[in-house]
């Protein structure tokens, strides 16, 4: 590589691509662009080269740490493609005077409607279905109907109000915690406030769409979902530190609670040995809720919008951390 070539946007989303919308839109404003989705596998040399003089990342789900930070002194702005910026050392850029921003509200429909299309295949018992199907079974199994059962929200935030409108029409009772809940969404939706112990005393299904912090970290613990019906779902679309996946794994396999449906996990990607493929009753996919061409295109665009705007002088928008503009040069 020439260590005198340079970039001034480095894009680590791993679905955004060279030559496509977003590629172009920030190559129009006069800004180039280096893609590497895989930064973390570089050598430190090449790691190195891709980072100096980059003004701008357009980050994925891959870790962003302090180590990289270091060696892109021109940082002006990084941009997470979607909500959730666990991925991102958020302190270390903050002490480097760099915001860090995200893309709400791109990917809400895309998850809210898988949160239904996991709910779905376990009512429905649809892996179970196919895998017997393809074995030569012709076994008629008995499910379950969304329709009059408990849906219980943990976060009513943008993408678990989109998960109510639609558990809605399914004709679900809707129950929601959220420690800033929206009592006027609540009251307009029929959604019922319940603390995070009643709600899992008493849903048939509990969606998770909350922030991963130290606040929610493992909050599903064994004690917690203890509390849950013995044959409720867990299904998770957030983050998959939020729930203990070993005490997950122990409570499906002991019955103690129905099964579960996760979309996200502690370590990603996840290890083929893990058990959390290999029990029946847990079924998987891998962190594609948001995954449609109308959120990630979404996505996309508006992070390449706040970008050019920044590079511009612009305010950044949508930042998580406001105090970035406070601290010492």
């Amino acid at each position: 590589m020439n260590s005198t070539d340079s970039h001034d946007v480095l894009i680590t989303t791993a679905f955004l691509e060279p030559g496509d919308e977003v590629d172009r839109m920030l190559r129009s404003a006069g800004l180039t662009t280096h893609h590497e989705p895989e930064l973390a596998q570089l050598s430190p040399v090449d790691r190195a080269w891709t980072l100096s003089g980059v003004r701008a990342i357009i980050a994925g789900t891959r870790p962003l740490g302090e180590d990289e930070l270091a060696l892109a002194p021109d940082l002006q702005i990084i941009v997470r493609t979607g909500v959730g910026y666990d991925s991102v050392d958020v302190t270390a850029a903050t002490a480097r005077r760099v915001p860090v921003c995200i893309t709400p509200g791109a990917n809400r429909q895309a998850v809210a409607e898988h949160v239904f299309a996991l709910a779905l295949a376990c009512a429905r018992r649809i892996p179970e279905n196919v895998s017997n199907l393809a074995a030569g079974k012709w076994q008629q199994l008995t499910g379950r109907e969304l329709q009059g059962s408990t849906l219980g929200i943990l976060g009513l935030g943008s993408i678990g109000k989109a998960v109510a409108t639609i558990a809605a029409g399914f004709g679900m009772d809707i129950v929601a915690y959220d420690p800033y809940f929206d009592e006027a969404f609540a009251a307009a939706h029929g959604i019922r406030r319940l603390e995070l112990d009643e709600l899992l005393r008493e849903a048939d299904f509990v969606t998770l769409h909350l922030f991963l912090d130290e606040s929610t970290r493992n909050l599903l613990d064994a004690s917690r979902l203890s509390l849950m019906k013995d044959d409720a779902v867990l299904i998770n679309t957030a983050r998959g530190g939020i729930v203990d996946e070993d005490e997950l794994v122990d409570a499906v396999r002991n019955g103690r609670i129905g099964g579960a449906a996760l979309d996200v996990f502690a370590d990603e990607p996840l290890s083929p040995s893990s058990p959390l493929l290999h029990t029946p009753g847990i079924l998987a996919t891998t962190h594609v809720a948001g995954a449609t061409r109308e959120a990630r295109g979404e996505s996309g665009r508006m992070a390449a919008r706040n970008v050019i705007a920044a590079l511009g002088g612009a305010s950044p928008e949508f930042v998580v951390n406001p105090q970035y503009n406070a601290v010492p040069a």
